[in-house]
């Protein structure tokens, strides 16, 4: 077991500000991408409720059962469980950061996400490490773009860090799967 330091005077400013951003970010989504009968997907959502999923169909992925997710699965193995192409929209929220392998996660949320289906994620750059451990990456945008290589972005947003240019403190993304 990990202790986490206790969080500094950055992260109290911060953490709220990010928080708001992948909210906002997150029901633009939702407003702009959900359809009524779409077969949705949240990964990790680690059994939070999220108001805005009420009127939607949504089945969660998690690693473990602890969540009680409707699907467990490791988003970074091939999951023969789930068949390819299966949902129109795939939510990865505050998940890549914390895969072992990223690559080998975008790769399976391509696999299962239908030809032309949306993907939304979010993930920090100037962040703290945090739970649930591991918490293993930060990427740049650059390093996202190379993540997502084989996705068509749609929107790519990101929250600077007051008085640090060039560092945000987070990305949001939508990207559509492309044709093979």
């Amino acid at each position: 077991r990990i202790n986490m330091p206790l969080p500094s005077e950055f992260d109290n400013i911060h953490t709220p500000i990010a928080r708001d951003f992948i909210n906002k970010e997150r029901k633009f989504f939702i407003e702009n991408f959900f359809k009524k009968n779409d077969s949705i997907l949240d990964i990790g959502n680690q059994g939070k409720e999220i108001p805005e999923f009420h009127e939607f169909n949504i089945q969660t992925l998690d690693i473990t059962p602890d969540t009680s997710p409707d699907v467990i699965a490791d988003i970074t193995l091939y999951n023969d469980h789930i068949p390819e192409n299966s949902y129109d929209v795939i939510m990865c929220t505050e998940v890549l950061e914390h895969v072992v392998d990223p690559f080998a996660a975008v790769r399976e949320i391509r696999r299962i996400a239908k030809v032309g289906g949306h993907i939304f994620f979010t993930t920090p750059l100037n962040f703290r490490i945090h739970g649930p451990i591991p918490d293993c990456w930060r990427f740049t945008e650059f390093g996202l773009k190379v993540l997502f290589r084989d996705f068509e972005i749609i929107r790519f947003e990101k929250l600077e860090t007051p008085g640090r240019n060039l560092f945000p403190l987070h990305y949001a993304c939508i990207a559509k799967k492309k044709d093979s």
